[in-house]
């Protein structure tokens, strides 16, 4: 749990949720994406680290990295001090190597030397980290907030929907997302590719936003934890193989996603639409090969895993 609150306080990474809860599980503990989506409500957001601000890795490190991070932390009573780390002791996570007279020391870590980049005792960044979960009639989902301006967190347009990233692409190129708009991308979950990155789609829709129009994206499928300005509801569940709300969504329909207050829905009554669970991705080789991989696989909010089922 250390862990998830260093996570969360550093800005969150939505792959990440589904990397927790598949170790969790791992271990035989059960933890959801709503424990994750209360603990960020009060884990405050320490660190502005690139895509939530300008600085790097290496600037985090140089203001004091993960040891001044959790020091900070566990000031706030946020760290459970009695846990047993895999190598040393809890008390050896708040200290930081130097070399002195070519000697390897070890000393209790320090206030943070940019505060810039890692917020010092008694302030932060913001009151909540970074990580939401929304619900609604669409399923549920995860996004990313603590690199979305406010002004961005909540977005109500029609749906354009697509079931690659390349489509997305296309349509771009045809200037057909020159409009507010919700992109939808379906069949791109667990079962249904085996969640592959969409990384083509937050320059695209970078770039409609920048031309002033209101525009986020729901999928099933993942994106790093770069994942920018765009507001992204990530991982929906259940995913459109799996006969989720997306399979029936149609351009057009008006969808709200609203970070502030975790809810994603759309105002058609899905209730009355037929359901596809077939997406239209040719059969190949490869798909053949994984094709046991994805029958097996868990939902995404399960940890996306066929080794723990």
């Amino acid at each position: 749990m250390n862990g998830v609150v260093a996570l969360l306080a550093s800005g969150g990474s939505t792959n990440h949720t589904i990397h927790l809860v598949a170790m969790a599980r791992a271990a035989g503990i059960i933890l959801t994406w709503e424990d994750i989506d209360a603990l960020s409500r009060v884990v405050p957001l320490l660190t502005r680290v690139y895509p939530n601000g300008p600085a790097d890795i290496n600037a985090f490190e140089a203001a004091g990295g993960v040891p001044t991070l959790m020091a900070h932390l566990h000031a706030l009573g946020l760290l459970h001090a009695d846990t047993l780390p895999a190598v040393g002791q809890f008390s050896d996570q708040l200290t930081t190597p130097r070399l002195d007279q070519g000697q390897l020391v070890w000393e209790a870590a320090t206030p943070s030397t940019d505060t810039a980049v890692i917020a010092q005792p008694g302030s932060h960044f913001s009151a909540a980290s970074g990580l939401r979960m929304l619900s609604g009639n669409m399923g549920n989902a995860v996004i990313k907030v603590s690199a979305v301006d406010p002004a961005h967190r909540v977005v109500c347009a029609p749906a354009r929907v697509f079931e690659c990233q390349h489509e997305v692409e296309q349509a771009y190129q045809r200037g057909e997302l020159n409009q507010n708009v919700i992109v939808v991308v379906r069949f791109n979950g667990p079962a249904a590719n085996g969640m592959p990155e969409l990384h083509k789609l937050m320059p695209i829709l970078g770039n409609v936003q920048k031309m002033g129009y209101q525009v986020a994206l729901v999928t099933d499928g993942r994106l790093s934890g770069a994942s920018g300005k765009v507001p992204a509801a990530l991982h929906v569940c259940p995913e459109a193989m799996h006969g989720g709300a997306l399979a029936s969504i149609q351009d057009g329909d008006l969808i709200t996603l609203d970070a502030n207050t975790g809810v994603l829905t759309c105002h058609a009554d899905l209730s009355q639409r037929y359901v596809t669970n077939t997406p239209q991705a040719a059969t190949t080789w490869g798909r053949n090969l994984f094709a046991a991989a994805r029958q097996r696989v868990s939902r995404a909010d399960e940890g996306a895993t066929y080794l723990f089922p």
